[in-house]
């Protein structure tokens, strides 16, 4: 019997390796190895108590009912709230949209931007899926690698050197995964002037970490630095990241309002509103006392130094400390083209994660996923406990192969 035909484009589409490594790892716990599950990245800390009282009360209040395509009325306005007083940015509710999640807004913006042969400018390294989902939208991503000696930032002059009449986004992430790179005000104007002179092309800015910053600075996002050019940007963020709620599936995005309608009409076509009782979640989240918010994040300074006290002696000249979000992206260069005993070869970073995970039980996730070989990616946002464990492991491994050599 014939399978049910698939579409051609979905051969070009790869597969989430998050999501994939995440999977193989939790297979491998569950065949009763123990594993430390540092490639997937998402906090270990629960949802406040405070947000889950208020999903639940307002579950019981008959709050499990569609809401609007765009979100409860709500939320769209603390939305507004939220980005006038943690970013200065003036939004109207009809300039507001929530979803499942950021990656969906993102998704959602594409689809409804991008027309076949259109391209999106991503510095390199990325997040896995930016890629795909332009190619799923029909345009072409256009990968500007951007290399450690300039922070894995985006430059002004690699922008207009990646330029092109069919350019119609930029595709920024600050705090950025996998590095953990943050662009600072200056650095933001200097990429705005590059805009100015090309009117076509706009800018989404990915701002999903933008609370897990850290040595106190001040966080900025494009349409703060640059209110004359809130037409060309959609800022997107969500509650996933900063408040423990990855689960939940809520996002939301500000941008110009014609674009705003477009993901609005794309969504009802799609999975319509985002949950109720998640939106009432967030709606608590973003109006509720965020002291906790600085709690957490000086637990995750003290896991970032954490990792980089212990790694120091194996990585010391790729081990940097990231500026934001809760990513190391080491190097594991020096020691690719290893043979083991067994006949195994480890000739790239893919061969190197699965050392450490089949040999070793840590799950981290190659740096060619993010558009960078050589490199791994590893989440410190787990206990001390785990994050001890598992450095120790990763040097037990890196020490077994220098000893091969």
């Amino acid at each position: 019997m014939r399978s049910i035909q698939l579409s051609k484009k979905m051969s070009n589409i790869k597969p989430s390796a998050t999501v994939m490594l995440g999977q193989k790892a939790r297979d491998l716990s569950a065949q009763g190895k123990d594993i430390i599950q540092l490639g997937e990245g998402e906090p270990d800390f629960n949802t406040p108590d405070f947000i889950i009282e208020a999903a639940f009360n307002a579950a019981r209040q008959g709050a499990t009912k569609y809401t609007s395509v765009s979100g409860t009325k709500e939320l769209r306005d603390q939305v507004v709230k939220k980005f006038q007083n943690d970013n200065g940015i003036i939004y109207q509710n009809e300039e507001i949209v929530i979803g499942n999640g950021a990656k969906q807004l993102i998704f959602n913006a594409l689809l409804v931007s991008l027309n076949p042969g259109d391209q999106v400018i991503i510095p390199a390294p990325y997040w896995v899926s930016y890629p795909q989902m332009v190619k799923i939208a029909d345009g072409e991503p256009i990968i500007v690698t951007c290399n450690q000696a300039q922070n894995f930032k985006i430059t002004p002059e690699l922008i207009e050197n990646s330029l092109s009449t069919k350019t119609r986004w930029i595709l920024l992430n600050s705090p950025g995964n996998p590095t953990g790179a943050v662009y600072n005000k200056d650095e933001l104007s200097a990429i705005a002037e590059v805009l100015r002179k090309n009117p076509h092309v706009g800018i989404m800015c990915d701002d999903i970490y933008e609370k897990v910053i850290f040595e106190d600075q001040e966080f900025y996002t494009m349409a703060q630095v640059a209110p004359d050019l809130s037409d060309k940007i959609l800022t997107v963020n969500g509650v996933s990241k900063a408040y423990a709620m990855t689960g939940w599936r809520i996002g939301y995005a500000g941008g110009h309002k014609d674009l705003i309608a477009s993901m609005i009409k794309l969504q009802g076509q799609s999975t319509t509103n985002a949950s109720s009782i998640g939106q009432a979640a967030a709606l608590e989240a973003l109006r509720g006392n965020q002291q906790f918010l600085e709690e957490w994040k000086l637990l995750y300074e003290k896991r970032r130094d954490l990792i980089s006290s212990r790694l120091s002696g194996i990585f010391p000249s790729e081990l940097s400390k990231p500026q934001g979000a809760f990513y190391y992206f080491l190097s594991c260069k020096n020691f690719l083209g290893t043979t083991m005993g067994d006949g195994r070869n480890i000739k790239d970073d893919f061969d190197f994660c699965d050392y450490l995970l089949e040999d070793f039980g840590v799950a981290v996730v190659p740096g060619s996923e993010f558009g960078c070989a050589g490199y791994f990616r590893l989440c410190f946002a787990k206990s001390e406990e785990k994050l001890i464990d598992a450095c120790r492991r990763i040097i037990d491994a890196v020490m077994a192969l220098k000893n091969i050599n």
